[in-house]
């Protein structure tokens, strides 16, 4: 790719990338409606039930068919992911660190590929969609690099005598499960897979049904990397049926699970009743903003905007509540909602759509239900707050960009919606906005627009979140990158506090050993 794309990448004016993106549109449509096999130590197995994928952007379209998955198929990959275990370990570090090395060529080979696959199966805009698939290549880069830099995570100790030598090993837990979300379909699979598979863990990846073909396609590479069969696996099915009999699975040792609040506090309450194991929870977020009144407005709009509208507002960081001070909240509100007003809502596939649909008519109705309260609490509806019903878009689940007003006590400050709405509310001082920006349940991402120095480590030392930006006009609270910005939440947006592409993310993969030798 002849431009580095990142979720700061802010323009897709560059003639090579829109040229190879749109021929790889073209090209993978002949891979539309596939019949796709759960893969069970390399044998896809097809004779199941199947769930039938349609793109949100046009429910004529049939993305795939998967099979999905049987209990039988998870003991089976189970099984033999535990059957592999000694083996994959054996491999060593730098053997499995080459053959992630060749699968990020591999997969950097096929980025307008997979990207254009992605923007049928998930919506996204040609930038989002490059964007994953290029931070999943960052993600065997940089986690390859971490483990030749901690030296396979060796560690020489002290010594009590002559003959004695110490030393601390990390080692692998076993067999690790991957539960996958829909909205970063491939970076959200393959990077805790890359994470388990590298320190020597064998891996269960378990897709959701609507981004599960990401999941195949990382499988693929992984396989032409010269992965074993035994050491990945990957079920389709429903996350209420396979993905919680492999959670709470006797023969998983740890699990990363990304998704709702909900079912991962029930995965970690729960997958650890017969023993303990690690259970790296990244659930959700509420994240807000706040702007102050030496704020740069216009950076500070820009940011808000792209934070809450990027991917539809389907992420886990996405903008979705802030804070104006009294001074400058009319002139920001009026600025943002201009600038909300001259976005593009349409077809992913063109290049000046900004926002591609939601995922499914449940989130349709989630945002419906957004702005009927907005409404029915005494709020405003800014901009937007509409269902596009009518012409091609009617075949799909387009919403409006949507800036709302709401009382305090409006759920619509509490709840993650996971649509396009971001409600703005009024604030005397910093103070205030930081009592009401950390009175949620959850701590994932944040941002603050100021130009002053005192208001920002006033702000870096309040804010109760794992992420934090100041002045990102790329995104207020979204766009983490690999050895940029380390992801992952505090309080109830994670468990793990080890942020996903940051320099500690490897060891939740492994356990210490201490060995003590006397010669």
């Amino acid at each position: 790719m002849a431009v580095k794309i990142t979720y700061a990448t802010m323009s897709a004016d560059n003639e090579e990338l829109n040229s190879a993106y749109e021929s790889a549109l073209v090209e993978v449509q002949e891979k539309l409606g596939e019949l796709h096999g759960v893969i069970v130590n390399g044998e896809h197995r097809v004779e199941r039930p199947t769930y039938e994928e349609r793109s949100p952007i046009d429910s004529d379209i049939v993305v795939g068919l998967y099979a999905q998955g049987t209990t039988q198929d998870v003991d089976d990959a189970v099984a033999a992911a535990r059957d592999f275990t000694d083996e994959w370990e054996d491999w060593g570090w730098e053997r499995r660190r080459d053959l992630m090395q060749t699968a990020a060529d591999i997969m950097e080979d096929r980025t307008f590929e997979i990207a254009a696959l992605m923007t049928y199966e998930v919506g996204k805009n040609r930038l989002e969609a490059l964007g994953d698939v290029a931070e999943t290549v960052e993600f065997f880069r940089y986690y390859s690099d971490q483990i030749t830099k901690h030296d396979g995570f060796v560690t020489p100790l002290g010594s009590l005598g002559e003959n004695e030598t110490n030393v601390s090993v990390l080692r692998p837990w076993g067999v690790w499960a991957v539960i996958s979300p829909f909205n970063f379909p491939m970076a959200l699979a393959a990077g805790p897979s890359i994470g388990a598979l590298l320190t020597g863990n064998t891996v269960v990846l378990k897709p959701s049904n609507t981004g599960a073909l990401m999941s195949l396609e990382f499988y693929r590479v992984m396989a032409d990397a010269g992965l074993p069969p035994a050491a990945l696996h990957v079920l389709t099915g429903r996350g209420s049926e396979i993905g919680d009999y492999l959670a709470h699975h006797d023969g998983i040792d740890g699990i990363t699970f990304t998704g709702s609040y909900e079912v991962g506090m029930h995965l970690y309450r729960t997958a650890t009743e017969k023993r303990p194991k690690p259970v790296a929870a990244e659930m959700g977020g509420k994240n807000p903003v706040i702007v102050t009144a030496s704020a740069d407005l216009d950076q500070a709009t820009e940011g808000v905007m792209r934070g809450a509208f990027g991917l539809s507002g389907q992420k886990c960081s996405a903008t979705s509540r802030v804070y104006v001070e009294d001074d400058v909240y009319d002139e920001f509100v009026d600025r943002l909602v201009a600038k909300t007003e001259k976005l593009k809502v349409g077809d992913p596939k063109d290049k000046e759509t900004f926002l591609g649909p939601v995922i499914d008519r449940a989130a349709v109705s989630r945002f419906e239900k957004a702005v009927r309260e907005v409404e029915e609490s005494g709020g405003e509806v800014l901009a937007g707050g509409k269902v596009i019903s009518d012409g091609d878009l009617g075949r799909g689940n387009f919403v409006t960009p949507t800036v709302v007003t709401a009382p305090d006590q409006s759920w619509v400050w509490k709840e993650e919606l996971f649509v396009p709405l971001v409600a703005v509310g009024k604030v005397s001082d910093l103070d205030e906005a930081l009592e009401k920006a950390n009175d949620t349940e959850f701590g994932l991402t944040a941002g603050l627009f100021s130009t002053d120095e005192n208001e920002i480590e006033r702000w870096f030392d309040g804010i109760e979140a794992g992420v934090t930006y100041v002045n990102r006009a790329a995104g207020a609270t979204t766009g983490a990158w690999p050895d940029i910005q380390s992801f992952g939440g505090w309080k109830g947006s994670g468990t793990s506090g080890a942020g996903g592409g940051g320099p500690w993310y490897l060891r939740q993969f492994l356990r210490e050993q201490s060995r003590t030798k006397i010669l």
